[in-house]
């Protein structure tokens, strides 16, 4: 079944209790607790809820922010749209396959794009390289 299809209870089957409260209710890791902060082998940041490919390794960097951050996801791996949860618009980012929350997108990052996409480390896994050949 397509991951867009799945029922509310497939999620929860699916997911651990804190995937699925950030990827489909939207809610945000603490800070500074994802184990992928500190990754730093090659490879590719893929979601947690459905496997698509995310971000290559080489666009991740250390924002200071507490979430893994990335300058660039790959070509069509996530969509954005407006989040009003806060008394000031943000651009919340998701899984263009599964639709999952992943975090949110800043115009404060560094050079080529200027972009800070920062993820939640719960709503990803991380592929070291070796296996991804």
């Amino acid at each position: 079944m397509p991951e867009s299809d799945k029922s509310d209870q497939d999620w929860k089957r699916d997911l651990s209790p804190n995937q699925y409260k950030v990827l489909r209710e939207h809610a945000t890791e603490y800070p500074g607790t994802s184990p992928l902060n500190d990754e730093k082998r090659h490879g590719v940041y893929r979601c947690a809820g459905c496997g698509q490919p995310l971000y290559a390794s080489d666009t991740k960097y250390e924002s200071g922010s507490g979430w893994p951050s990335f300058w660039e996801p790959l070509p069509g791996a996530v969509e954005t749209s407006t989040d009003h949860k806060l008394a000031y618009p943000r651009t919340e980012v998701h899984c263009a396959a599964c639709k999952g929350h992943l975090g949110h997108v800043f115009d404060d990052g560094p050079q080529p794009t200027g972009k800070r996409y920062c993820m939640n480390g719960v709503a990803m896994s991380f592929e070291p390289a070796e296996k991804t050949d």
